[in-house]
């Protein structure tokens, strides 16, 4: 209540500047002239892709619910198969496509072509990693990690300079500043991730190497670009900014800070880096509520509260549910065991808050890049949004009912499965229109 109070304040006081910010500065056409004009009837190979690794990701869904329920064989390195499948091949197939665009469009840049050596590079490294790491085979895990750590400068070079052809508003530009973080915490990531395999934790003193990955691609890489796009978004979605430029300072700092707290407290380990890891995730929590709250009062205000907003509101639930969580890890509360908690909890997290978002906002991005419609919408419906967030709750009851666990995980990804072919069945009839 007092996040939302203090958030309905700044709003109160600053939207009306905000509002004629946003009106002055670029951002994204919605009027049908404007668009015809500036976005050249292109397809995005991102999106195939992401599409591609969605259909990968239900199928890995029902194969872990044949698992657990004991039909099938469970094998060694899955696991990460079926998280990275989410991470690395769905969402981040939909970011990289779609950043530039958005860049373009709220710069009053031209448009960019698809940046093929880009789109190559990102799933030449995708491919290797998801051959390498199941194997342990080093030089593909090498091979791979650097080509995503290329494919990611080059991204960040490319908005940079579309930022730099466009039209300086001579404001702020927060998107452009959570999308540069964010690519800053990927290229961590992937350090972190491809040195744990190929023995440099040791050398970089990386205490805790799983976990400051985790937090870097997660709290840090994938929180700041999501932020980005609700922001980005508002606009064309709402025809309102989605917070004022205060409350939105303090959501881009605050999870600035927390990200590099729960990145530094695991690589540095020991007692002395809990304050530090604690503090992170306190700060990154509260800026995660503020950004939801002030997410709900912007859908609500513009009459969009419906089932595809609540896609993006709920897969927050799953994103805050490991913070909530994480005294039982650190402090060692309570009779289940931290190990269980984090072993299992970042499947709900992934499925539950980055599949749930990528659910709505692919969507939204076939509609607009591929169909060119004048009013684009999220994606999702009644049924995928019961799905998916039923789905992400067994993961966690599963985890408390230790005796029944394979049975509600069964069910859990079952669920996530079906959830997920309800959107890419929609979506690949969309693409069918295509001509």
């Amino acid at each position: 209540m007092l996040i939302a109070s203090y958030a309905n304040a700044i709003n109160r006081k600053a939207y009306a500047r905000a509002y004629d910010y946003w009106e002055s500065s670029s951002t994204l056409p919605t009027s049908p002239e404007l668009r015809s004009k500036k976005e050249p009837p292109v397809s995005n190979p991102y999106l195939f892709s992401a599409l591609f690794y969605l259909f990968i990701t239900l199928l890995m869904a029902f194969d872990l619910a044949l698992v657990n329920w004991g039909v099938l064989p469970g094998y060694s390195g899955i696991p990460w198969l079926r998280v990275h499948f989410i991470t690395l091949g769905f969402v981040s197939q939909a970011v990289f496509g779609a950043l530039p665009r958005l860049q373009a469009v709220r710069h009053r840049a031209p448009i960019p072509k698809t940046r093929l050596d880009i789109w190559g590079l990102l799933n030449a490294g995708i491919v290797a990693l998801l051959m390498g790491v199941p194997i342990v085979n080093k030089a593909l895990i090498l091979a791979g990690g650097t080509l995503i750590f290329i494919a990611a400068i080059m991204l960040a070079l490319q908005l940079r300079e579309i930022a730099h052809a466009g039209q300086a508003s001579g404001q702020k530009d927060w998107p452009r500043r959570f999308y540069g973080v964010g690519v800053l915490f990927l290229l961590v990531g992937v350090l972190i991730g491809t040195g744990y395999w190929l023995g440099w934790s040791a050398p970089l003193h990386i205490a805790s190497p799983i976990e400051a990955h985790v937090h870097a691609n997660n709290w840090g890489f994938l929180s700041m670009v999501f932020a980005g796009m609700l922001i980005t978004l508002a606009p064309d979605l709402l025809g309102r900014p989605l917070a004022a430029e205060k409350t939105l300072g303090i959501i881009f700092g605050g999870m600035v800070l927390g990200a590099l707290g729960l990145v530094s407290g695991p690589w540095w380990g020991g007692p002395r880096s809990i304050p530090v890891s604690v503090a992170g995730l306190v700060i990154h929590m509260v800026v995660t509520v503020v950004l939801v709250v002030v997410t709900w009062q912007a859908f609500r205000a513009a009459g969009k509260l419906d089932v595809k907003a609540w896609h993006l509101l709920l897969a927050y639930l799953w994103f805050i549910m490991p913070m909530l969580m994480a005294p039982i890890v650190v402090f060692h509360l309570g009779s289940i065991s931290g190990e269980r908690i984090e072993g299992t909890a970042p499947q709900a997290l992934i499925y539950g808050w980055a599949m749930q978002f990528g659910l709505a906002m692919v969507p939204y991005f076939l509609d607009r890049y591929l169909l060119k419609k004048d009013h684009p919408q999220l994606g999702g419906t009644m049924g995928s949004l019961l799905l998916v967030n039923v789905g992400a709750a067994l993961i966690w009851v599963g985890i408390f009912l230790e005796p029944y666990d394979a049975a509600l995980w069964g069910v859990a990804y079952a669920l996530l499965g079906l959830a997920a072919l309800l959107v890419a069945g929609k979506s690949y009839r969309t693409m069918a229109t295509v001509p």
